[in-house]
């Protein structure tokens, strides 16, 4: 006697070695002998052979009319046998054949859309309503199914379907796995071996490399677009008392959102005014407001050559500026100093409008403002160049301020790398579009004229991060614990020491209109300002603020992302400035491990011979190709140029602890390893 039987979901026949009521003993045609349930025994015949039987069973089934089988099926639950005779006999009295039985079964079992298990070999045929609705999804599946099948085709024979290059980030970066677009690309990649970046790029989803990394980071940052909505700036409704002062900014020409500006009075009656004055949006723009949302959401302006995405609409931005010719509304530090010795006697913070006198342009005054000039002016006051005597007074405070803060660091600080400025033959100022032509220029980092402006920029925001902390107002700090190698800057609302500055507390609180962190600052000052003692009750926001840690949480996320993508897309524009200029091979400095560093450009890349050489060494570097998708370019060591092997080593840089972008492999989401049921494999499980 033979069994046919269920055992976890499959259908299995064998020879029956014993039974009692609860089991029985069945040896399979492999030999191995099994224990069954008697409730999972379905049918129980002489013959033929259980695997004829199995056999003549499926294949009988696939003749079964699943429509037809439907209409037939009673209303009521019902058997497979039940079934097998409605569906086969003429007679409805006679029984069906085995064959027809074990047919029955199998249909029913694998078409779970139309009838529903309600037990061991015992079914119920589904509603009509869920059934359509079961089959429109059959239906849609396959079709999905086959457009995955038409999709990854395109894609191998060298075209892009238009849904795949509109998904084309999503794709790479943040995937829908379920997606019948990723679901061709991986598809695609398989079929013709190619890794899905290099596909992509080879069918044109593409459309330059520059736009590749452009779009790429509106996708991860701005997916919602870097539009702004239509807003007014609010009006500034204090009084503010005039500032009988003279002040102005320094920047670089193509700077619009203008933070800082500085004046000084009192020079030669022994006892001097430095005057800090910082653009105060805070005073309209409040807290929970629209305005407010827009720098919540942005958390700081974007910086790349060419062009920027700032964090306020420009109308905003123009509003609170320290334009030059107009009375600005401000926030001012004032600092009392002894004209001989630089010591600060005092401080006072106001709200006022001070009148800008003039917005004065680095780069057009570097070759003016020299250390050759400032030298000079120590004995003969530059009384014929405008600005020249308050500018003079302004590098001296910034040599006296920088030499006490590095009494405080314990070592002098060291910047040996130039500043890099990269310009683009983009008159017109709208987005680039990665062919215009580059030029990059060098400009010595700590400048004079930069000097003035980063340490008065210090000294307001280690002032005013104190002054909070007196007034026990929270405000978002910088701190670094030491100098030690791995110790990090990290943000906060304590006011800690920041030992890579030299200062007690350093609070960000001087470029409003381009970080966020400044203008949360700016309120709390601004508090303090107006309130005094009893600021920690005004002020919008209070120790142990949850808004502040996620303001802080935010910032440091998106600061990050923007920071490197700035790095990355100038190392593009330094790829573009090689290109453009033929340039094959050039000087550059180990670094580290296989790592150099060209001498005139801001270019890391791996070398091949410099494993081994000492940090300093200076070598002639062949270059290699240029791949503007990942920004990778390598190189040969060519030429030993310095003749001392056992020089002493580069000494470090106070950046160098920081990362180096010497590109590589760029991290995509697509995986084609990862098991995806194939377009075939769907079209048959749809059938």
């Amino acid at each position: 006697m033979f069994v046919l039987f269920e055992e976890t979901g499959k259908f299995l026949a064998g020879r029956i070695l014993s039974e009692n009521d609860a089991s029985l003993q069945v040896e399979l045609d492999s030999g191995k002998r099994v224990k069954v349930k008697a409730v999972n025994a379905l049918l129980k015949f002489e013959k033929p052979s259980p695997a004829e039987l199995v056999a003549a069973g499926h294949q009988l089934s696939q003749e079964i009319e699943l429509d037809l089988a439907w209409e037939f099926a009673s209303d009521d639950e019902f058997g497979f046998a039940d079934l097998a005779r409605d569906y086969f006999s003429a007679d409805a009295s006679k029984a069906a054949s085995l064959e027809q039985q074990a047919a029955a079964l199998f249909r029913l079992f694998e078409a779970p859309h139309y009838f529903r298990r309600a037990g061991k070999g015992r079914f119920r045929k589904a509603p009509a309503d869920i059934l359509q609705q079961a089959l429109n999804a059959i239906e849609k599946k396959k079709q999905v199914a086959a457009q995955i099948t038409t999709w990854a085709d395109e894609l191998a024979s060298g075209q892009c379907p238009a849904p795949v290059r509109e998904q084309l980030y999503k794709i790479l970066f943040k995937p829908d796995k379920n997606s019948a677009e990723y679901k061709a690309v991986v598809e695609a990649s398989r079929a013709t071996h190619t890794a899905p970046l290099e596909l992509l790029q080879k069918v044109g989803a593409i459309a330059s490399p520059y736009q590749f990394h452009w779009k790429r980071f509106l996708f991860e940052n701005f997916p919602k677009g870097t539009g702004f909505p239509a807003l007014q700036a609010p009006p500034i409704k204090d009084e503010l008392p005039l500032a009988d002062v003279k002040a102005f900014s320094i920047d670089d020409s193509s700077t619009t959102e203008i933070d800082d500006a500085l004046s000084v009075q009192g020079l030669g009656s022994g006892t001097v005014t430095l005057g800090i004055h910082i653009a105060a949006p805070g005073l309209a723009v409040l807290p929970g407001s629209p305005i407010d949302a827009l720098g919540r959401a942005r958390l700081s302006t974007v910086y790349m050559p060419g062009y920027k995405l700032t964090m306020l609409p420009d109308d905003i931005v123009n509003t609170y500026t320290l334009l030059e010719g107009r009375n600005c509304p401000a926030l001012s530090l004032y600092l009392t100093l002894e004209e001989a010795t630089l010591e600060i006697q005092g401080s006072v913070t106001r709200l006022e409008q001070v009148p800008i006198v003039s917005n004065l342009r680095h780069d057009l005054l570097d070759s003016t403002f020299t250390e050759a000039f400032f030298e000079a002016a120590q004995t003969a006051p530059a009384l014929d160049v405008r600005w020249g005597v308050e500018l003079s007074f302004l590098h001296r405070l910034a040599k006296h301020l920088k030499g006490q803060r590095e009494i405080v660091r314990g070592k002098p600080e060291t910047f040996n790398r130039p500043d890099y400025n990269f310009r683009l033959d983009n008159p017109s100022g709208a987005e680039p579009q990665g062919d215009e032509i580059v030029s990059i220029n060098t400009r010595q980092r700590g400048a004079p004229l930069d000097l003035i402006v980063a340490e008065a920029m210090i000294l307001a925001n280690s002032t005013w991060g104190e002054w909070l902390a007196e007034h026990g107002v929270p405000g978002i700090y910088r701190s670094q614990a030491s100098l030690a190698p791995g110790v990090k800057v990290r943000m906060g609302t304590r006011a800690l020491p920041h030992a890579g500055l030299g200062v007690k507390s350093y609070a960000w609180s001087t470029s409003p209109l381009r970080r966020y962190t400044d203008l949360v600052n700016q309120w709390q000052i601004i508090a303090c300002t107006r309130h005094g003692r009893t600021a920690a009750l005004a002020a919008p926001f209070k120790p142990k603020d949850a808004e502040l840690f996620s303001i802080i949480s935010g910032f440091d996320a998106a600061y990050s992302a923007y920071n490197g993508f700035q790095a990355g897309i100038e190392r593009y524009w330094t790829l573009k400035y090689l290109q453009q200029n033929a340039i094959t091979e050039l000087t550059a400095t180990a670094f580290k491990d296989n790592l150099v560093r060209a001498d005139e450009l801001p270019l890391v890349l791996p070398a091949m011979g410099a494993q081994g050489l000492p940090r300093g060494a200076r070598v002639r570097v062949k270059l290699g190709a240029i791949d503007e998708i990942t920004l990778d370019i390598s190189g040969t060591v060519s030429e030993r140029l310095d003749a001392a092997p056992d020089q002493s080593p580069e000494p470090l840089d106070e950046e160098d602890g920081e990362s180096e972008m010497a590109a590589g492999p760029i991290s995509i989401a697509v995986d084609v390893d990862e098991p995806v049921a194939d377009a075939a494999n769907a079209l048959a499980a749809a059938d």
